[in-house]
Protein backbone atom coordinates (compact mmCIF):
# COMPACT_ATOMS: atom_id res chain seq x y z
CA UNK A 1 0.00 0.00 0.00
CA UNK A 2 1.42 3.59 -1.05
CA UNK A 3 0.37 6.63 -0.15
CA UNK A 4 -1.12 7.31 -3.39
CA UNK A 5 -3.49 4.02 -3.16
CA UNK A 6 -4.70 3.74 0.10
CA UNK A 7 -6.72 1.16 1.12
CA UNK A 8 -10.48 2.16 1.61
CA UNK A 9 -12.13 1.07 5.02
CA UNK A 10 -14.19 -1.29 5.51
CA UNK A 11 -17.56 1.04 5.12
CA UNK A 12 -16.30 1.29 1.34
CA UNK A 13 -15.98 -2.46 1.02
CA UNK A 14 -19.14 -2.82 1.90
CA UNK A 15 -20.61 0.04 -0.06
CA UNK A 16 -18.91 -1.95 -3.15
CA UNK A 17 -20.47 -5.24 -2.25
CA UNK A 18 -23.68 -3.58 -1.75
CA UNK A 19 -23.28 -2.05 -5.54
CA UNK A 20 -22.17 -5.33 -6.57
CA UNK A 21 -24.55 -7.27 -5.27
CA UNK A 22 -27.42 -4.56 -6.75
CA UNK A 23 -26.62 -5.53 -10.29
CA UNK A 24 -29.69 -7.23 -11.78
CA UNK A 25 -29.37 -10.59 -13.18
CA UNK A 26 -29.42 -10.20 -17.09
CA UNK A 27 -31.42 -13.16 -18.04
CA UNK A 28 -34.52 -11.98 -14.97
CA UNK A 29 -33.63 -8.84 -14.46
CA UNK A 30 -36.30 -8.28 -11.72
CA UNK A 31 -33.74 -9.97 -9.47
CA UNK A 32 -30.10 -8.93 -8.16
CA UNK A 33 -27.16 -11.15 -7.87
CA UNK A 34 -27.75 -10.85 -4.20
CA UNK A 35 -31.73 -12.41 -4.70
CA UNK A 36 -29.71 -14.98 -6.49
CA UNK A 37 -26.98 -15.39 -4.47
CA UNK A 38 -24.83 -15.39 -7.24
CA UNK A 39 -22.17 -12.80 -5.09
CA UNK A 40 -20.53 -15.24 -3.31
CA UNK A 41 -17.67 -12.39 -1.37
CA UNK A 42 -16.35 -8.96 -2.26
CA UNK A 43 -12.84 -8.19 -0.91
CA UNK A 44 -10.35 -4.74 -1.59
CA UNK A 45 -7.09 -5.59 -1.80
CA UNK A 46 -4.08 -3.55 -0.13
CA UNK A 47 -3.54 -2.34 -3.24
CA UNK A 48 -7.10 -1.05 -3.71
CA UNK A 49 -7.91 -3.82 -6.25
CA UNK A 50 -11.65 -5.03 -5.73
CA UNK A 51 -11.49 -8.65 -6.16
CA UNK A 52 -15.00 -10.74 -6.70
CA UNK A 53 -16.39 -14.50 -6.40
CA UNK A 54 -19.15 -15.13 -8.36
CA UNK A 55 -20.92 -18.15 -8.30
CA UNK A 56 -23.18 -19.20 -11.37
CA UNK A 57 -26.60 -20.67 -11.27
CA UNK A 58 -25.24 -23.14 -13.40
CA UNK A 59 -21.50 -24.07 -14.67
CA UNK A 60 -22.52 -23.34 -18.15
CA UNK A 61 -24.33 -20.52 -17.26
CA UNK A 62 -24.48 -18.44 -20.82
CA UNK A 63 -25.13 -15.08 -18.48
CA UNK A 64 -21.79 -15.43 -16.64
CA UNK A 65 -19.79 -13.27 -18.87
CA UNK A 66 -22.49 -10.61 -18.73
CA UNK A 67 -22.77 -10.58 -15.15
CA UNK A 68 -18.83 -10.28 -14.32
CA UNK A 69 -18.55 -7.59 -17.05
CA UNK A 70 -21.95 -5.84 -15.45
CA UNK A 71 -20.35 -5.89 -12.01
CA UNK A 72 -17.11 -4.30 -13.02
CA UNK A 73 -18.92 -2.21 -14.78
CA UNK A 74 -21.15 -0.93 -11.89
CA UNK A 75 -17.82 -0.98 -9.47
CA UNK A 76 -15.82 1.04 -11.58
CA UNK A 77 -18.96 3.56 -11.58
CA UNK A 78 -18.70 3.27 -7.75
CA UNK A 79 -15.28 4.37 -7.98
CA UNK A 80 -13.19 0.79 -7.64
CA UNK A 81 -9.79 1.68 -9.51
CA UNK A 82 -9.30 -1.89 -10.21
CA UNK A 83 -11.66 -5.06 -10.65
CA UNK A 84 -10.87 -8.77 -10.91
CA UNK A 85 -14.18 -10.77 -11.36
CA UNK A 86 -13.78 -14.90 -10.31
CA UNK A 87 -15.79 -17.43 -11.26
CA UNK A 88 -16.22 -20.20 -8.51
CA UNK A 89 -18.08 -23.65 -9.28
CA UNK A 90 -17.59 -24.74 -5.87
CA UNK A 91 -19.35 -25.15 -4.01
CA UNK A 92 -22.12 -25.67 -6.57
CA UNK A 93 -24.74 -22.91 -6.73
CA UNK A 94 -28.24 -23.92 -5.00
CA UNK A 95 -31.62 -22.89 -5.26
CA UNK A 96 -31.02 -22.37 -1.18
CA UNK A 97 -29.38 -19.61 -1.78
CA UNK A 98 -32.00 -17.52 -3.22
CA UNK A 99 -33.62 -14.95 -0.70
CA UNK A 100 -37.13 -15.17 0.29
CA UNK A 101 -36.96 -11.50 -1.35
CA UNK A 102 -35.65 -12.87 -4.46
CA UNK A 103 -38.62 -15.59 -4.21
CA UNK A 104 -41.11 -12.66 -4.05
CA UNK A 105 -39.22 -11.00 -6.69
CA UNK A 106 -39.57 -14.32 -9.16
CA UNK A 107 -43.42 -14.57 -7.86
CA UNK A 108 -44.16 -11.41 -8.69
CA UNK A 109 -42.87 -11.22 -12.07
CA UNK A 110 -44.47 -14.81 -12.96
CA UNK A 111 -41.58 -16.86 -12.71
CA UNK A 112 -42.35 -20.17 -9.59
CA UNK A 113 -39.48 -20.24 -7.23
CA UNK A 114 -38.78 -23.19 -5.97
CA UNK A 115 -39.61 -23.93 -2.59
CA UNK A 116 -37.61 -24.49 0.02
CA UNK A 117 -34.61 -26.45 -0.38
CA UNK A 118 -33.65 -28.77 -3.33
CA UNK A 119 -35.25 -31.96 -4.41
CA UNK A 120 -32.74 -34.65 -2.58
CA UNK A 121 -32.23 -37.62 -4.42
CA UNK A 122 -29.88 -41.12 -3.88
CA UNK A 123 -27.10 -41.35 -5.82
CA UNK A 124 -27.77 -42.63 -9.24
CA UNK A 125 -31.58 -41.08 -9.38
CA UNK A 126 -33.00 -38.04 -10.36
CA UNK A 127 -35.08 -35.73 -8.37
CA UNK A 128 -38.93 -35.61 -9.43
CA UNK A 129 -40.99 -32.25 -8.80
CA UNK A 130 -44.34 -33.37 -8.13
CA UNK A 131 -46.31 -29.87 -8.87
CA UNK A 132 -44.77 -25.98 -9.05
CA UNK A 133 -47.19 -23.35 -7.83
CA UNK A 134 -48.80 -21.08 -10.25
CA UNK A 135 -47.12 -17.47 -9.61
CA UNK A 136 -50.41 -16.16 -10.73
CA UNK A 137 -53.30 -18.00 -9.32
CA UNK A 138 -51.26 -19.83 -5.98
CA UNK A 139 -52.76 -23.46 -7.73
CA UNK A 140 -50.84 -26.76 -7.32
CA UNK A 141 -52.92 -27.93 -9.99
CA UNK A 142 -50.16 -27.74 -12.74
CA UNK A 143 -47.99 -29.34 -14.68
CA UNK A 144 -44.04 -29.78 -16.43
CA UNK A 145 -44.75 -28.75 -20.18
CA UNK A 146 -40.89 -28.79 -20.52
CA UNK A 147 -37.94 -29.31 -18.68
CA UNK A 148 -36.16 -27.18 -20.51
CA UNK A 149 -37.54 -23.13 -20.49
CA UNK A 150 -36.27 -20.06 -21.27
CA UNK A 151 -33.10 -20.32 -19.45
CA UNK A 152 -31.61 -23.05 -18.75
CA UNK A 153 -31.95 -22.97 -15.00
CA UNK A 154 -35.71 -23.00 -15.25
CA UNK A 155 -38.30 -25.49 -16.83
CA UNK A 156 -41.57 -24.42 -18.78
CA UNK A 157 -45.05 -25.40 -16.35
CA UNK A 158 -48.73 -24.75 -17.50
CA UNK A 159 -51.34 -24.29 -14.41
CA UNK A 160 -54.95 -26.53 -15.12
CA UNK A 161 -56.89 -23.85 -12.90
CA UNK A 162 -55.99 -20.14 -14.72
CA UNK A 163 -54.55 -21.77 -17.78
CA UNK A 164 -51.56 -19.88 -17.96
CA UNK A 165 -48.24 -20.66 -18.91
CA UNK A 166 -45.20 -19.89 -16.48
CA UNK A 167 -41.19 -20.46 -15.89
CA UNK A 168 -40.65 -22.27 -12.90
CA UNK A 169 -36.93 -21.99 -11.55
CA UNK A 170 -35.53 -25.57 -11.43
CA UNK A 171 -34.70 -26.79 -7.51
CA UNK A 172 -31.13 -27.56 -7.45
Amino acid sequence: MTATTPRPPAADATRLRDVAGAVPDPEIPVVTLDDLGILRGLEVAPDGTVEVTLTPTYTGCPATEVIAADVERALREAGAPRVVVRTVLAPAWTTDWITEAGRAKLRAFGIAPPSGAGPVAAPGTVALTLSARCPRCGSLHTREISRFGSTPCKALWSCRDCGEPFDSFKAL
